[in-house]
């Protein structure tokens, strides 16, 4: 009774601080950059399809599950246009956010292997909160709400720059400008207890050919956001003979992990990682880490086939 207690107010605190660190976090981000910087759309040139599904500490009831749908390519030799969908859910569909966008981004060449890309992003979420499939859930202690079951939509604007070569990227965005409030405080003193908050990120990365066969590319992604700690992900990858990517990654304060890849073909692109928690709660016994696995496709024509894999 007492775990089933803590685990029911531990998720409604991580419910109501979701809005403070705010945007889903991800350990194959370098997979998955169209969902924070809209400027990444069409980089890689071809037309792109990927899949991200995201468990989070596996073995705790209720625990965050984010699912991701990306769609991005070229229109053009400049102009790149994508598409992104991204769920979450926590606490048993208690709390259910999702976020859609369009992105468009603008590419101008600075010499013969660099570009800058502008991009902007529009879109919006929606909120669903259902306070009765909360387990010792009590009226008089839930935000004011004029009923059990809260909905909400918020649209959204967003922008970001990428500057990139074959080897190199370097990345600022914020992918929702617009803020927006959530609950009243349960004291009717008009004081909001959640809100969103815009998410400032720096992400960067560089590809070093080692040898023939192996490549080797460490990255960085920073995210800023008011009334949370900085969040900085630091990550290693090998890349062997174009196809196996070994390589790990850490969380600062947060976790460590290991992530792996494989290049099935020209097209088809699976990615796996698994987290372990640094803080407190990694050592908990219902806590068994936290699971991604990435999935991506790309249509390419034949005069690219030779192409090699773009590592990012």
């Amino acid at each position: 009774m007492k775990k089933t207690i803590l685990t029911a107010l531990f998720l409604l605190v991580a419910m109501l601080n979701c809005f403070s660190q705010q945007d889903a976090q991800f350990t194959q981000y370098m997979y998955n950059t169209l969902t924070v910087n809209p400027a990444y759309a069409g980089s890689r040139d071809v037309l792109g399809v990927s899949l991200l599904h995201r468990s989070q500490w596996v073995g705790l009831d209720g625990a965050p599950s984010t699912q991701t749908f990306n769609i991005q390519g070229p229109y053009n030799d400049k102009v790149g246009l994508g598409f992104s969908i991204v769920h979450d859910e926590i606490g048993n569909n208690t709390n259910q956010n999702t976020n859609f966008n369009l992105a468009f981004s603008y590419s101008l060449p600075t010499s013969e292997k660099y570009q800058l890309s502008f991009g902007i992003t529009a879109g919006g979420h929606l909120l669903n909160v259902d306070f009765n499939k909360l387990r010792n859930y009590s009226a008089s202690l839930a935000p004011s709400v004029e009923d059990e079951l809260y909905k909400k939509f918020s649209p959204n604007i967003g922008a970001g720059v990428y500057f990139h070569s074959n080897k190199f990227y370097v990345g600022l965005s914020v992918p929702d400008f617009l803020e927006t409030e959530h609950f009243q405080s349960p004291d009717n003193n008009n004081s909001v207890i959640a809100s969103e908050r815009m998410n400032f990120y720096l992400i960067s990365g560089y590809v070093f050919d080692l040898n023939s066969s192996l490549k080797f590319k460490p990255a960085y992604l920073v995210k800023a956001v008011a009334g949370a700690p900085l969040q900085v992900d630091l990550s290693a990858n090998f890349l062997l003979s174009e196809k196996f990517t070994l390589g790990a990654a850490y969380r600062l304060d947060a976790a460590v992990s290991a992530l792996f890849g494989f290049q099935m073909g020209k097209q088809f692109m699976l990615g796996l990682a698994y987290d372990r928690e640094t803080s407190s709660l990694g050592g908990t016994q219902f806590n068994d880490g936290s699971f991604e696995i990435f999935l991506r496709y790309e249509f390419i024509k034949n005069s690219k086939i030779d192409l090699t894999p773009r590592f990012f």
